[in-house]
């Protein structure tokens, strides 16, 4: 199967300062609208394996609301503890008001 976008909600949906999260597959993912840009992100900490939907999000990073750990939204890389390891970014883009995300295969 190759990689595709797959439409996941509408624009209108997350308006600025928003989240929402939305199931691709077997993927949880949180789409996030901040600083005038939309993420797609895991929903799932690294650390605790919690949903970050419920976390604070700031303009660059979302934080965990179970232990505070952050991640920026961009690279998805942890930036304190107590995660050490980085969440899932995904590309997306928004076609005709739709709100898609890349999923990429894995190789089997």
């Amino acid at each position: 199967m190759a990689d595709s976008f797959h439409r996941v909600l509408s624009a209108a949906e997350v308006p600025p300062g928003t989240k929402k999260a939305v199931q691709v597959g077997d993927r949880c993912i949180l789409i996030c609208n901040s600083n005038q840009r939309l993420y797609a992100i895991s929903n799932i900490c690294t650390h605790a394996e919690k949903p970050l939907e419920r976390g604070r999000m700031s303009a660059t990073w979302i934080a965990c609301p179970t232990h505070g750990a952050r991640f920026d939204l961009a690279t998805g890389k942890a930036l304190n503890p107590p995660a050490v390891k980085p969440i899932a970014t995904y590309e997306v883009r928004v076609v005709d008001e739709w709100i898609e995300v890349l999923i990429k295969e894995v190789a089997t």
